[in-house]
Parts: structure tokens; sequence; C-alpha cells
């Protein structure tokens, strides 16, 4: 039985990155997310990619909702056009919630942040904290150096094989179907609260 995929969290940069590729496909990915009736959860900013896919999202008819520590509101310029902004007290508390919304996980370019929750999401899955879906969207090459460290990291005997913990894709256009591929999630360990 495969996955079904309700919501979909996108990790992604604060800002727009330098080449106008980056705002296209997260535009694309949001349309995408949108047409196949997943609702996002994401980060809740206005700037950079984040602003980039939930305005897609909107504009294409979806759902959106954001989650938002409140110190970063003003920085990030909380998002108030979404369906829901939840303003949390942390950055912990603020990925976590993310996680418990998610049915899924996609992660486009971004910079620590963004390396930082996939990174987070990823050993919890490898720890069997939880089984649920999670996509590289690599359109551009920009994970490219990031996939040959972790390959490093494979080949020198410190990490385990990656297959089994996500897949990456090459177009925005893959990614629900990539999710709603992999198995459905088994009954797992819950990610106790940080």
């Amino acid at each position: 039985m495969t996955a079904s995929i309700n919501s979909l969290c996108v990790y992604c940069g604060a800002a727009v990155g330098r080449d106008p590729a980056y705002r296209a496909i997260a535009q694309r990915l949001g349309r995408h997310i949108a047409e196949n009736g997943v609702r996002l959860i994401y980060g809740g900013g206005r700037v950079g990619l984040m602003g980039v896919i939930a305005d897609a999202v909107k504009a294409a008819g979806g759902h959106v909702t954001g989650v938002i520590p409140d110190f970063l509101e003003a920085r990030e310029v909380g998002n108030r056009q979404v369906d829901e902004l939840r303003v949390v007290d942390s950055m912990h508390a603020r990925k976590q919630l993310m996680f418990e919304l998610s049915d899924a996980f996609c992660i486009l370019p971004g910079g620590f942040g963004t390396l930082d929750e996939f990174f987070e999401v990823i050993t919890w899955r490898q720890l069997g904290q939880h089984d649920k879906p999670i996509v590289v969207l690599n359109e551009t090459g920009y994970w490219d150096p990031l996939l040959r460290l972790v390959e490093h990291g494979r080949q020198a005997g410190f990490m385990a094989d990656p297959a089994p913990l996500y897949q990456v894709v090459d177009r925005a256009e893959e990614v629900v179907p990539a999710l709603s591929r992999q198995p459905m999630p088994r009954k797992v360990g819950v990610v106790s609260r940080i």
C-alpha cells in the first residue's frame, strides 16, 4: 500500500537566491501541491522561497498553514495571507509542530535552517521515530554537493545508505507522485517534544 499524502512540509530558504530558477521552481511546486489537493505546511514567512511557495499554493486554490516562532515573526514577516498562521515560542516548537502537522517532507534550496530541518527529519527517520516520506527536490543541482557529502560519509562508514531514508527528484512535478509511491508509514515511536 502506498502513502496517502494530505499535508506536505516544505523546508526552504528565507531568501530567493541569486538564480531566478529557484523562484520558478518554488512557484511550480506550489501549483503542483495545490493541484494535488495537498495542504502546504511551511515556516510561516512571507520572505524568500517560503513566501513564493505559499503565494503559489494560495494562487492555485490550495490550503497553507505556516508555523513561525514569535521572535522571527517580524524578521521573516509572518504571512497573514495564509489560511492559518501558528505562532510558537521557539525554533524547537516550530520544527516539532511542522513535523506533527505533516504527512511528508520536501526539501527545496535553502541555507543553514533548511539543512538543520533536513538533517533532523532524516535523523529521526533513521532512528525509527517516524516513517514519513522525504523528497529532496534537486531540479537545478543545488543539492549536488550535499548528496556527494552524504555519499562520502557512506563510503567512509559514517552514514547509512540514504536510499531508504529519502528520494531525490529532478522536477517539481515529480514530488507528490514520488512521495505517494513510498510505502505507507508503519506505526513507529512518536518523536517526543524537545
